[in-house]
This record gives structure tokens, C-alpha cells and sequence, in this order.
């Protein structure tokens, strides 16, 4: 079994987007709006910031007032000066991600959070996907793994991962299933994958009865260890026999962000 690298792969797509700032002729500026205190959340963010930093994107950290989130979105969006706009969970009581993606403008919705662009990636429109979701393909096409009628199973079903990867996916012609909480015999399911998406966030649900000999396995899992180190959903040792895996930390966290960039700039350019 191979590890995927994903910070290589991080690389390779921030040198393009230094490149695309470069011909711009002007930093294009991100906004992530932070209305939590969480710790996990603050880590994430500083790394989006020091990545923004190297490609000369200006990235603002914004964390508005208790009861002020809609209202600082909603200004973001129709700032002419920002250019991508993106709000990170958790979010206060009260307010869905629905709710608060309505309020950023599809046009600077570099996370895919708008349920518009959610409804544009159903239907093939042009639109930004959740970086997450994009960085599952992106890191499929970088590793050339073929998608036109290979079995896929994605296991998760939410708005950030599981159903845009699903989409996405199909797009590219793969025959899709779906799987989640209630699915039967979920291992049975995953078995037949030839590509094999964990986005459930359960720390090692997935083992070697859920991988085919000779699949390749995306892990996008971040669950907390007892440890404090960061578990993906797959067991590693139990995906010996997988083509591929993309480690928990390394694989698709920095691809991630680093299309968080690249949609920023396209945004820009926009």
C-alpha cells in the first residue's frame, strides 16, 4: 500500500496560484470569518493564513460579535475590496451552515457554502465545490486513478463533503453509492469500491473488511485521538492491501487549503 502525498500535491497547486497572483497584479484578499473559540478552528485558520502568506493572498480573520454573524457575512459579500469569503463551524446556537452560506455571495463562495452552489454543482453549472470535495478529486486526477465507470463509494452524507464529493464524481462518470449511519452491511458496501471516500468522521470505522485489494482509499477523517493526535476514519493497519491511502495528517488537509487559494484567486479574476 502507497501513501498519498498530499503536501506535495499542496505544492505543486500553490506554486500555480503564486504564479496567478503574480500575473494579477494585485493580492487578492480572503475573508474567513471565525465565530468560535475552538481550538481546533483557530489551528486550521492559522494555517490557512500562513499558506495564504507565501502565494501573496491577503487573508482577514474576522470574528464578529456575539449576534453579529449574518451582518458581518453579508457586508463581506458586498465588499467590493474581497474578494473570496469563507465562515468556519462550529457556528452559534441557532444558526445552520445553510443559513449562513445563504448570506456570502455565490461569487465569493470560495467553500461552496451557498446552497446555491451546492445546487449549481448538482446540475453541472459553474461554481466553487467545497474545497474539501474538490480536494478528493483533485487528488484522484493527480494520482490518475480512473473514474469513467469504476465503482466509487462515499461514506458520509453531509452538505461539506460527502454529497458534493458524490457529485463530483459522478461527474467525471463513476458509478456512485452513497453510504451513511444507516446503511447495511456498510462493510459489504465499501467492499466493492474500487475508489473508497470516508467522510463519516468516526475515528477507524473503516477496516480491512470495508477495503477491495487494489482500491484506492481518500481518508478525510479528523478525529481527535486520546492523544491529542489527529485519526482519520480509515485503520490504517488495516489497509495493506489498498492501492492507495491518503494519511491522517498530510493527505487531503493540505490540498484543501491550498484550493481554498486557488478558488480565491479565480474569484479575483473573476
Amino acid at each position: 500500500m502507497r501513501l498519498i502525498d498530499g503536501r506535495a500535491i499542496a505544492a505543486g497547486i500553490t506554486a500555480r496560484v503564486a504564479a496567478g497572483v503574480a500575473a494579477l497584479g494585485r493580492a487578492p484578499v480572503l475573508a474567513v470569518v471565525v465565530p468560535t473559540a475552538d481550538e481546533a478552528t483557530a489551528w486550521y485558520v492559522r494555517s490557512i493564513e500562513r499558506a495564504a502568506g507565501r502565494v501573496r493572498i491577503e487573508c482577514r480573520v474576522v470574528r464578529p460579535a456575539p449576534g453579529d454573524l449574518r451582518s458581518t457575512l453579508a457586508a463581506l459579500s458586498a465588499e467590493p475590496a474581497v474578494d473570496g469569503v469563507m465562515c468556519q463551524a462550529p457556528l452559534p446556537s441557532g444558526v445552520t451552515l445553510a443559513d449562513a452560506g445563504a448570506l456570502i455571495d455565490p461569487a465569493k463562495d470560495v467553500d461552496g457554502a451557498n446552497p446555491t452552489s451546492l445546487g449549481r454543482l448538482a446540475a453541472g453549472l459553474p461554481c466553487f465545490a467545497p474545497a474539501t470535495a474538490a480536494a478528493v478529486l483533485e487528488i484522484l486526477r493527480h494520482e490518475r486513478v480512473p473514474l469513467a465507470g469504476a465503482r466509487a463509494v462515499v461514506v458520509g452524507r453531509s452538505t461539506v463533503v460527502g454529497k458534493p464529493a458524490a457529485l463530483l464524481l459522478l461527474a467525471e462518470h463513476a458509478t456512485v453509492t452513497v453510504c451513511h449511519s444507516r446503511t447495511a452491511d456498510l462493510a459489504a458496501e465499501c467492499a466493492r469500491a474500487r475508489v473508497l471516500v470516508a467522510a463519516v468522521g468516526r475515528a477507524h470505522l473503516l477496516g480491512a473488511d470495508h477495503i477491495a485489494p487494489g482500491a484506492t482509499v481518500i481518508d478525510v477523517g479528523t478525529n481527535p485521538g486520546p492523544d491529542g493526535a489527529l485519526l482519520g476514519d480509515v485503520d490504517p493497519s488495516g489497509a495493506d492491501h489498498a492501492a492507495a491511502l491518503t494519511p491522517v495528517p498530510g493527505g487531503v488537509g493540505p490540498v484543501t487549503t491550498a484550493l481554498l487559494l486557488r478558488h480565491t484567486l479565480a474569484a479575483a479574476g473573476h
